[in-house]
């Protein structure tokens, strides 16, 4: 089985989401770029608002492999003190780090949202959505910013994700949800069949159409 595009892999994945429908505690957070056009699909046939979480993970020096903590949307840090501490990293390199990666955070959230703030996962039942997933360090990390805002519920969802990844992803979520896990995955591009690069412009379109949808469904 291969997904004939994001928006097709979105409109499966959001039957899987079923039981979520209609739930005002919901709200769909899509990562950018590839995750924007299902999360979507998600959200629309959920009935539920959709939003971008731009994360950035804070790398050790010259391992920038290694998080060390991450940022996202909200103006949110949570910091590895194990990691820290394990590598005695000092408080003014884990600054010098964090404002660098806030200057591409903060690019990424003007291009994509402009000056509309990001919504507030406190007490929400969240549904992080991606195109895939690889390693799963940026979903951790996207979970890790949204576990320090309080949520009531943390829902991983992705059309396709290695069995090894989906596995430990089950033990920092509350919900794992995919379509496709593998043992053998050389990528998530493997399993569509139109994986073309989502652009920032098409991003941005697809979160203004669904802010707008949303706001118009819900005018008094």
């Amino acid at each position: 089985m291969r997904f004939p595009d994001r928006s097709k892999a979105g409109q499966l994945l959001a039957q899987k989401l079923a039981g979520y429908a209609n739930n005002p505690d919901v709200v769909v957070l899509a990562l950018p770029r590839g995750g924007v056009p299902v999360g979507f699909e998600v959200a629309r046939a959920l009935n539920v608002p959709l939003d971008i979480i731009v994360v950035r993970k804070l790398g050790v020096p010259d391992h920038e492999e290694l998080a060390m903590g991450a940022i996202a949307s909200g103006d949110v840090r949570v910091l590895n003190h194990e990691t820290i501490d394990w590598l005695q990293i000092p408080s003014f390199v884990i600054e010098r780090v964090t404002e660098m990666e806030k200057t591409e955070l903060q690019r990424r959230e003007l291009t994509y949202r402009g000056t509309t703030p990001p919504l507030d996962p406190t007490g929400k039942i969240v549904i992080l959505v991606d195109d895939g997933i690889a390693t799963g360090s940026t979903m951790r990390a996207a979970v890790a910013v949204v576990r320090s805002r309080g949520p009531q519920r943390i829902v991983i969802a992705v059309p396709t994700a290695p069995v090894s990844t989906a596995k430990e992803l089950r033990n920092v979520a509350d919900d794992f949800v995919a379509i496709i896990t593998a043992d053998e995955f050389a990528g998530v591009g493997q399993w569509y069949e139109d994986f073309r690069q989502v652009s920032d412009e098409i991003t941005r379109d697809l979160y203004e159409l669904a802010r707008q949808r949303w706001v118009d469904s819900h005018a008094s």
